[in-house]
């Protein structure tokens, strides 16, 4: 690779970051204020593809600010690696930007320049992670990311919100403490900190209980974005944001900040021999392998929507972080492919599960009996990007799985293959129900759904047969007052059914807080007070929804389907490669 010095990195880290200045002084006026988010949304993706023909010839390009610290440079360097992230990142800013108007302006959201301001932070920071060419730079721009997403974790401002935001933040400085010590011990131990593919050399003539101790500092401070267990908790509990916010943390920026960290530690800090060598790698993939399954268990157990995809990704990170750990060119191919394929799919599924409150005040699975005839290509997408996620040929998750597979039959390592046939089985079963209730089933004869703690037949036949329909479920969903549903809305609005002026629900999400009463109010609006229970028929040319929403969510779920069927034509997997052949010598 060939080292170019240029502006690129620095331009696309900062673009965002001052968009914040107009976007928070456009405050009065919500459509200057996101024509400046989107004007900055299209500007980064611009340089950061701007970079993406150099990179694939063999271009590194690098921004050297001068010396940070004694011995360490403040340095951004775009390599391949790098840029697997920035293109994500950035290209996915965009669509979730779009799709944040129509969910923030459909709820009527509070603070809503506040919250693009701090999307706007959250993205400057997880493109600096990408571009960072040292471990004292990825740690800098790592802290920043937290601070700049807190307020979106903590967006309600609801005594649960707080609670979240709180435990978010003692979750992530707590890694972030990992991985300064971490750092300390590496530059101590080698005297540098610069990522070198294929690993720091000074590291291979350590002492390996220092080197050991190092990685296990750093391995955990990334850990904790990862969700690792049994670092994870703080994921399921921050889906008290809104959705575009979820969407933020599962498939942008925050989750992905913690397996690009653990990617550059196994690729450019130790590099796969002295991993082997000093037998961390065995030990990092034991953790993963048992994540991803155990997650994928809990994941079954989950009625809230929202919840449920949270342990999703809790899984599906553990596979990135399982191919990476494994060591094997094929397997390391298919942990850095999931980055972005779990990136569209995940994106996709929880713009869907927003689209699904804002239209219906639906969040529980069992209340979503017959939903596909209300919001027919909301479904459709939710079940393509599911059967992605299940590692279903013809979409993104088959092809990364496929060569995790293979990665790890031609390592030996039979026990991890085996976790990840057991989790594949798990994720049909956590995401058939509910495409099936969905397509199969209406609200007023669905079926019992074992694997789920709630009201055998579902709320709708819970309510018919004389049962408590308010019942709490697995997910914690007691009984709240009206006040409490709405999550800060208009509890009789909420009830009544009635909708803002864009034609969306007035509640406001938040997690477990649904719901059951309000799903039915709502169904007893559309369909008079003595029908039966049955969603309204909605036709497939998007009246489901605005197509703020509509829009991005049939866009992630075409990148689901382009990154199955031609992942190469799609960049990325070309990315992936160069990656590969560049840490390990080997062409795949």
């Amino acid at each position: 690779m060939t080292e170019v010095a240029s502006l690129r990195p620095i331009v696309a880290v900062l673009v965002s970051a001052i968009a914040i200045v107009p976007i928070l002084a456009s405050a009065g006026r919500p459509n200057l204020r996101e024509g400046w988010t989107f004007l900055a949304a299209v500007t980064k993706l611009g340089v950061v593809a701007s970079m993406v023909p150099g990179i694939l010839a063999g271009t590194v390009y690098v921004t050297n600010l001068g010396t940070f610290l004694p011995g360490v440079q403040f340095a951004l360097r775009a390599d391949p690696l790098g840029i697997l992230f920035g293109l994500l990142a950035s290209m996915l800013w965009l669509v979730t930007s779009f799709y944040s108007v129509g969910y923030m302006r459909g709820l009527s959201e509070h603070n809503q320049t506040r919250y693009f301001a701090a999307f706007a932070g959250s993205i400057s920071a997880a493109i600096g992670i990408a571009f960072s060419a040292n471990l004292i730079v990825l740690f800098v721009f790592y802290e920043l990311l937290t601070v700049a997403t807190y307020p979106l974790v903590a967006h309600d401002e609801t005594a649960e919100a707080r609670a979240a935001g709180r435990k978010y933040l003692a979750y992530t400085f707590g890694g972030g403490v990992a991985v300064l010590a971490g750092t300390v011990l590496v530059f101590w131990t080698t005297g540098t900190t610069a990522f070198t593919p294929g690993g720091i050399a000074g590291l291979s003539g350590a002492d390996p209980t220092f080197a050991r101790a190092a990685f296990a500092l750093l391995a955990a401070g990334f850990g904790v974005k990862a969700a690792l267990m049994p670092l994870h908790s703080w994921l399921p509990d921050a889906m008290v944001a809104p959705t575009p916010v979820s969407g933020l943390l599962h498939a942008v920026a925050v989750v992905k900040s913690g397996v690009f960290g653990i990617a550059r530690l196994v690729l450019d800090v130790y590099g796969p021999g002295l991993l082997s060598d000093l037998g961390l790698g065995v030990l990092l993939a034991s953790v993963a392998a048992i994540t991803l399954v155990v997650s994928s268990i809990i994941a079954l157990r989950q009625d809230n929507l929202k919840r449920r995809l949270a342990f999703s990704t809790v899984s599906q990170l553990s596979y990135i972080v399982l191919g990476l750990a494994v060591l094997n060119p094929l397997s390391l191919v298919g942990g850095l492919l999931h980055i972005p394929a779990h990136a569209f799919m995940k994106l996709t599924l929880f713009l869907c599960a927003g689209a699904i409150h804002v239209e219906t005040h639906t969040d529980d699975i069992s209340n979503m009996a017959g939903i596909g005839k209300r919001m027919p290509l909301t479904m459709t997408a939710f079940g393509v990007a599911a059967l992605g996620m299940a590692g279903i040929p013809l979409v993104a998750g088959f092809v990364s799985k496929y060569f995790l597979l293979i990665g790890t039959i031609q390592a030996g390592d039979i026990v991890f293959t085996a976790a990840l046939l057991v989790s594949g089985v798990l994720n049909i079963a956590y995401f058939w129900p509910v495409v099936y209730a969905a397509f199969f089933e209406a609200p007023a004869d669905s079926d019992e759904k074992p694997v789920i703690e709630h009201v055998l037949g579902g709320r709708f036949g819970a309510s018919k047969s004389g049962s408590d329909p308010d019942a709490a479920t697995d997910g914690g969903n007691a009984p709240v007052d009206d006040e409490e549903a709405t999550d800060g809305g208009d509890a009789s609005a909420a009830a009544d059914g009635e909708s803002d002026d864009h034609g969306y629900a007035s509640d406001h999400e938040g997690q477990g807080m649904t719901d059951r009463a309000e799903a039915a109010a709502h169904i007893r609006t559309e369909h008079g007070p003595d029908a039966s229970p049955a969603w309204e028929h909605r036709r497939w040319n998007g009246d489901e929804s605005t197509w703020f929403m509509l829009g991005p969510i049939l866009f992630a779920m075409t990148g689901s389907i382009l990154l199955g069927i031609v992942p190469d034509a799609a960049v990325f997997l070309r990315i992936v490669r160069l990656i590969v052949e560049g840490v390990t010598g080997v062409a795949v």
